[in-house]
Order: C-alpha cells, then structure tokens, then sequence
C-alpha cells in the first residue's frame, strides 16, 4: 500500500520537474531509435566560447526584448535561482550576469565544466544558452530542457539586464 505521503512527493517532483522544462517542445522530431548514434553531450562538445549560434537560426540582434514579460517566464527559474546578490539557490544568483564570466559567482560549486567554460555571459552567449544549456555547457548539472521560442529568451535577457 502506497501511503499518502509517498503521493504526496511524487506529485511535488512532477510539478518541479515540469517547472524546470520549460513547458513541452516546439518541435515535431521524433526520438531517436535505439539503433541510431547519438552522440553523447561530451563527444560532441559545446559551440566555442565566442560562437552565438542558435540551433533556430535566430539571432539575438533581430529582437526586442520585454523585461515585464522576461519576468513573468523568469518564474519558472525561480526554483532554482535568483536575481538578489549574494543570495545562491541549488544554482547560483544571476544578479549582474550580463559581462559576468562563467562560474564565478561567490560562495557556489560549479561543475568544471562550467567553471571552465571560458565563457562570458554576453547577452548573445544567454540566448545560445537559454536555448539549450546542455548544449552550450556539456556536462553541466543545471536540469532544464531550455527556452525554444526566441521572443521569450529575449524577454527572460532584458528582464535579467534590470531586474528591478
């Protein structure tokens, strides 16, 4: 007999989960066979350090961001981080992050991939990245599947940019 409990946490794992995927994918591909090579996140490397590409094509330049709007998609972040300095989470703050090298903040344990990423966080680096964070930092221990729709990266930026 399972008890109420056990319900309880399953059902709180879910939701976080949910939370931290960034809802359901845009795309219709269908997933890989069990036959098919894929490669591992390591075997294939991140884009370099300087390399802004997006796996849409989209590039960062061509929108305006909505900080009210990058708030409001800035909430299913907030399990995990927060905007206030000083003040780490299970990920780090990501006051200041716009100029701020990769793995530097104060009082938190990053992965050596992050840590040696070699990237700074331009505004163009978080739109790569917010896209697909596992991609631009294999081996990275931030569980979330990314932001697909560009116009909300750029929101989720400018709201970073000035989170008053």
């Amino acid at each position: 007999m399972v008890s109420m409990k056990t319900v309880t946490a399953i059902a709180a794992l879910s939701v976080l989960a949910a939370g931290c995927s960034g809802g359901g994918s845009d795309t219709n591909e269908p997933a890989p066979s069990a036959t098919e090579a894929v490669p591992s996140p390591v075997e294939a490397g991140g884009p370099a350090a300087d390399d802004v590409a997006t796996l849409d094509g989209v590039e960062y330049a061509s929108l305006t961001g909505d900080a009210a709007s990058g708030k409001s998609s800035f909430a299913q972040c907030r399990t995990c981080h927060v905007v206030d300095p000083g003040m780490n989470r299970v990920g780090p703050s990501l006051a200041n992050i716009v100029g701020r090298e990769a793995g530097t903040v104060a009082g938190f344990r990053y992965t050596d991939a992050n840590a040696q990423s070699g990237i700074t966080w331009t505004e163009e680096k978080l739109f790569q990245f917010l896209e697909k964070p596992q991609r631009v930092i294999p081996k990275t221990k931030m569980i979330f599947a990314g932001i697909p729709d560009a116009q909300k990266r750029a929101d989720m930026i400018a709201y970073l940019k000035n989170p008053s």
